[in-house]
């Protein structure tokens, strides 16, 4: 790659670290930042393995090696350390210009301050801080990705659930008007959930076996929305559910809308925004009746599926929208990481 691209380091290689590689690979023509550094707790033969070989994405369709210390896919090398704590690693003297943390285990603004004391000049999180005040920014890319500055350093991509959620209510918001907003979350189970019954530090029901059961858990959606559209705050409610697939979750969403409307204009709003709106690339629209399994691998935030909306009352609208909650919630961070890269102000 050329070295003129910004340099970035992944800390953690979970879910979704591994998908965003895969991603970064598929869309290399368009990205201009690279990979040059790696921080997990699992061993560079188990990296290497895990990088090839995807139970959900497939067979990695190009080369990965491994180089001394270093993790080698098409091309790309990057350094690899296997540290817990982000104090322990000298990002400065890797020479980067951000960190997106994948681990998932740092949620607070105290922890983000940690990795900028190491030498980190900026951090994108891959999931929700705790609060508001944790956080420079929380951006959903398409709504509000031009609020950043350019000096914010710690920064969140948000959930999968926020980004397929707030580009679809914004929307609606803006035409219709939303009074009371009630969301349940239909999502694959997580590997915070046991495959056989077993502890969970947290939360009962998720000792119970992820693939025989449909588990209620708690979900912080609400707040996320809230934080993106406060103008919906207080009047939005969600809740959640896990079910037993792999990958591809769903959002069941309910508005109390301001005035009078029908499906026709829903959809209709709807599917002008995915085809040349404001949301082309980010949302797509289909009638066709389809199974959660055909949107394995989908890179958009949202597929509105036109032919579950339904209005009656008349103000009282119900849609179906699907996402891939691993890949397309990494292709929103790669999309976040670039805007925060380009408009980022020297340190």
């Amino acid at each position: 790659m050329a070295d003129s691209l910004y340099r970035v380091a992944l800390n953690g290689y979970g879910r979704v670290g591994r998908c965003l590689v895969r991603a970064l690979h598929e869309r290399s023509a368009s990205v201009d930042f690279e990979l040059v550094a790696l921080n997990d707790l699992a061993d560079l033969p188990s990296l290497e393995y895990l990088t090839r070989f995807d139970s959900t994405h497939g067979r990695f369709p190009g080369e990965v090696a491994i180089e001394g210390d270093r993790l080698c896919i098409n091309g790309c090398s990057m350094h690899v350390q296997r540290c817990a704590n982000p104090d322990d690693i000298d990002w400065r003297r890797l020479g980067v210009d951000l960190v997106l943390e994948c681990s998932g285990a740092f949620s607070a603004r105290a922890d983000g301050e940690r990795f900028l004391a190491a030498g980190a000049p900026r951090v994108l999180f891959s999931q929700p801080m705790a609060s508001e005040s944790d956080v420079d920014a929380t951006i959903v890319y398409g709504v509000n990705q031009g609020s950043l500055r350019g000096t914010e350093r710690l920064v969140s991509n948000a959930s999968c659930t926020t980004n397929c959620s707030v580009p679809l209510l914004k929307l609606l918001n803006e035409v219709v008007g939303l009074e009371y907003v009630s969301i349940t979350t239909i999502h694959s189970a997580m590997n915070d959930q046991p495959v056989i019954d077993a502890y969970h530090a947290d939360d009962l029901r998720r000792t119970r076996s992820a693939f025989q059961s449909i588990i209620p858990v708690s979900t912080g959606l609400d707040r996320g929305i809230e934080r993106l559209l406060p103008e919906l705050a207080g009047r939005v409610q969600a809740k959640a559910i896990r079910v037993p697939t792999v990958n591809v979750s769903a959002l069941d969403i309910t508005c109390h809308v301001s005035r009078d409307t029908t499906v026709s204009e829903v959809n209709g709003l709807l599917r002008e925004a995915a085809r040349g709106g404001p949301l082309q690339h980010l949302v797509n629209y289909t009638e066709l009746p389809h199974a959660s399994c055909d949107f394995n691998h989908d890179p958009h935030s949202a597929i509105v599926d036109g032919s579950q909306t339904r209005v009656s009352g008349p103000r009282l609208v119900n849609l179906l929208a699907w996402f891939d909650n691993e890949w397309g919630f990494a292709n929103r961070m790669i999309d976040v990481a670039s805007h925060f890269l380009r408009v980022a102000k020297p340190i």
